[in-house]
């Protein structure tokens, strides 16, 4: 199309066009939504302008002069809407990035995408005053308002993660949303009213991160960044992160003597090794709940390495659990761990496991549940149907994190694993 229009003559043919090609995406405006048409749509604005303007360098009569400027001012406010558009739906996009980079580079584009909302704003409110009717200033202003509504979308980007407070999200994904919060300063928000709003607040705040809530806004950023957020620290530095998460999940305080007591009922007497098998029978994802036949099988992989195993997470059918074996199912919903200091007490349960009854590693489904005594150096083996790319971050930076892929042969892997796991030291 350039071609063809740098082969227009300057006697009027050049302003024609601009008028011909303003007409064409005007027409286009009740089929935006169409796939391609927006960017149809775009490239023929940005058309007119450079005509017009091309024109406009050559008009001597007043009467071109002003239709050119007529031209102008309705291209340069379409563009303005357009780019209020753009900046809104990229930003919806980047916000929910898999990763902090891919968010930051989207924000970036939204910033790009409002300077041009801004630009061309401008331009078309000098056209408007050049022309000086009601029209034109009515078209400027609402390209004004278009350009401020693309820049506060920047401006009011809400760069808090939500710590979910409410039964019907994961629970375990407060662990790593705080571990990230400490490692690289976030903001948190906690909706008004959830029904665990209490608890978090005290968790969040026994962890010295008061100072990050923020108040409740819509559009959060994603949790999916803080995964690699995570492993990065990790990577950096695997022992003094370590360090930092067990200081601050843990506190200075030891366990209330309750759960000692409590823990010692369930798990006392039994000294020998012992493995935590998570179980997850949720609703979300169904796709990644346990399956009983596997978990039978590791079970007995379990026994058959002389570990005892500990049943943590949803309910277990009783035939499963073997004699001897520790049966946690549903322990999260007793009285002890659902008071203010719930979520320190459930990672003390953990910590206590290990110290005082010979739990030396985990295995499960990919549930956040297991992520919190994970990222406290709790040896973890989580089972996937495949490469997971999220928690895969962690494999290889977290201490004794590994995804085990349920391909033929993973069933050895466990098995060898358990083995490693019965020859270790005690205790964290």
């Amino acid at each position: 199309m350039k071609r063809l229009l740098d082969n227009e003559t300057d006697d009027g043919g050049l302003t024609q066009k601009a008028v011909t090609l303003l007409a064409e995406a005007t027409a286009l405006q009740g089929t935006l939504h169409l796939a391609g048409v927006r960017d149809d749509y775009r490239s023929r604005l940005e058309q007119v302008v450079h005509v017009a303007t091309r024109a406009l360098g050559n008009a001597v009569e007043s009467r071109e002069v002003t239709l050119l400027h007529w031209v102008l001012v309705q291209a340069f406010g379409a563009q303005a809407e357009d780019a209020r558009y753009g900046a809104g739906q990229l930003s919806r996009g980047s916000q929910r990035a898999p990763t902090l980079e891919d968010c930051e580079d989207g924000w970036q584009r939204v910033e790009q995408i409002v300077c041009t909302a801004e630009e061309a704003a401008l331009a078309a409110a000098g056209f408007a005053q050049l022309l000086d009717t009601a029209r034109a200033r009515e078209i400027a202003r609402r390209a004004e308002l278009a350009a401020i509504a693309a820049r506060n979308i920047v401006l009011e980007r809400n760069r808090s993660y939500t710590f979910h407070a409410d039964p019907g999200f994961s629970f375990g994904e407060g662990w790593y949303l705080t571990a990230a919060a400490l490692f690289a300063g976030l903001s948190i928000q906690i909706r008004p009213g959830a029904v665990q709003e209490l608890q978090a607040r005290r968790f969040l705040c026994d962890a010295g991160l008061k100072g990050a809530l923020r108040p409740y806004r819509s559009r959060p950023a994603s949790p999916k960044h803080l995964t690699h957020i995570i492993a990065a620290a990790f990577r950096a530095d695997p022992p003094g992160s370590q360090h930092i998460l067990r200081s601050t999940f843990l506190g200075d305080e030891s366990p209330a003597a309750s759960l000692r007591s409590w823990i010692d009922g369930k798990a006392g007497g039994r000294p020998e090794q012992k493995v935590l098998l998570w179980v997850r029978t949720g609703d979300h994802d169904a796709q990644r709940n346990t399956c009983f036949i596997e978990l039978r099988q590791l079970s007995e992989l379990v026994v058959n390495a002389g570990l005892i195993p500990i049943f943590f997470g949803d309910a277990v059918p009783a035939d499963l659990v073997p004699p001897g074996a520790v049966n946690l199912a549903f322990c999260w919903k007793e009285p002890l761990f659902q008071g203010p200091d719930m979520r320190r007490a459930q990672l003390h349960l953990f910590e206590e496991l290990r110290c005082r009854h010979g739990l030396v590693g985990q295995i499960g489904v990919t549930t956040a549940g297991m992520d919190g005594p994970a990222l406290m150096g709790l040896p973890t083996l989580y089972l996937t149907q495949e490469h997971n790319v999220r928690l895969g971050k962690w494999v290889g930076a977290v201490p004794g994190y590994q995804e085990v892929v349920r391909e033929p042969g993973y069933l050895a892997i466990i098995r060898t694993t358990l083995q490693q796991w019965q020859q270790s030291k005690k205790g964290p």
